[in-house]
């Protein structure tokens, strides 16, 4: 998780990110202007950066319509950093073809009150609307803070989205449940979940899907091995370990995330397993550490960035109905397609 430091929001300059990502000051400019010639690696130490320094590219001259500039703000505690960067990357791009000035924030708590409190403090700034990426998403806690302003506000990968509501997500079901399919048509019939973090809805809805699958196929999904996990590449390595402890150990494992996978990786070639020819291992995602582990994650590709962008697009557009009072009231929710990414982490099962 990027630990930002405590400056003040706004203070920070396009110099000072490139000092703390190690490159140009034209580097930065790139990748916040959304260009393509910029290697990954640097990409995303920039985004980093950006986060950590909560720097606010500011396009505040460009406008969204005459005397209609507005900020928005994007409040974030997403714990994983390659998640994170491809967001950002949807969110900067997406503001900066908007002509509107992205905030940044991040929120450290964990408890309700804690981000109550982070919330209250954002809104007390004059960003006219807030993007809350997971888990924020699903903090009842935050939502009611903004509420509460009457600030507008948007949700991704939200589970249900209140009357009135805006959200961007993927079919989490469906996804999942093509995951299980590809690795059911490999050959596998034990097959091991690591479930994401259960405040959010797309962890169930992903567990939903796996055993849905199973069940299509006539497999009983009760007695697959399944442990519970958050996100977080050390929960992979947890839940990996027991799954590999299990007496009947599986012969694939379906992370729900890519940091999960990768971290079953590590704990396979730990114990001189090889994957996949010994076990397959697949995740969810398809961040950029789904192509830096070896092998390749077998991932699903949930368009992160296209998902900021049309986050912030919904935004933009409620606070123009909200301006012009024209309504804007009912819940809108943009749903993304998602892909199967089939790479060299999955093969049949062993003989």
């Amino acid at each position: 998780m990027i630990k930002p430091n405590r400056r003040s929001r706004g203070t920070a300059t396009v110099q000072d990110v490139a000092r703390a990502a190690g490159v140009s000051a034209m580097t930065v400019s790139r990748v916040v202007n959304g260009g393509t010639n910029v290697r990954e690696s640097t990409r995303e130490a920039v985004l980093q950066a950006i986060a950590q320094l909560n720097y606010s590219p500011n396009s505040a001259a460009r406008s969204l319509a005459a005397g209609d500039a507005v900020q928005i703000g994007l409040l974030y505690s997403n714990p994983s950093a390659a998640y994170l960067s491809q967001f950002l990357i949807g969110a900067l791009a997406a503001a900066r073809r908007a002509g509107c000035h992205l905030v940044l924030e991040v929120c450290e708590g964990e408890t309700p009150e804690e981000q109550a409190e982070a919330t209250r403090q954002f809104a007390a700034t004059s960003v006219g609307g807030v993007i809350l990426p997971p888990p924020l998403s699903e903090s009842a806690a935050v939502r009611d803070e903004l509420e509460a302003a009457d600030i507008a506000w948007v949700s991704v990968a939200m589970g249900l989205p209140g009357e009135g509501g805006l959200n961007v997500r993927i079919d989490d079901f469906g996804a999942s449940a093509a995951m299980t399919r590809h690795l059911l048509d490999l050959g596998h019939r034990r097959i091991g979940f690591i479930r994401g973090n259960p405040n959010q809805a797309s962890s169930a809805e992903r567990f939903r899907g796996f055993a849905a699958a199973l069940e299509a196929a006539g497999i009983d999904a009760g007695i697959m091995p399944v442990e519970q996990g958050d996100f977080t590449f050390r929960s992979g390595i947890d839940a990996a370990e027991r799954l590999f402890d299990a007496r009947r150990r599986p012969t694939a494992i379906f992370a729900s995330n890519d940091d999960m996978a990768a971290a079953a990786v590590g704990v396979a070639h730990r114990r001189g397993l090889h994957v996949p020819q010994d076990v397959s291992i697949v995740g969810f995602d398809d961040t950029s550490l789904a192509t830096t582990v070896w092998p390749e994650l077998t991932t699903v590709r949930q368009p992160i960035a296209p998902m900021a962008e049309a986050a912030l697009n919904l935004l933009l557009a409620r606070i123009r109905a909200d301006r012009r009072a024209d309504g804007g009231d009912g819940l809108q929710e943009q749903v993304l397609e998602h892909e199967l990414v089939v790479r060299e982490s999955s093969g049949p099962p062993p003989a």
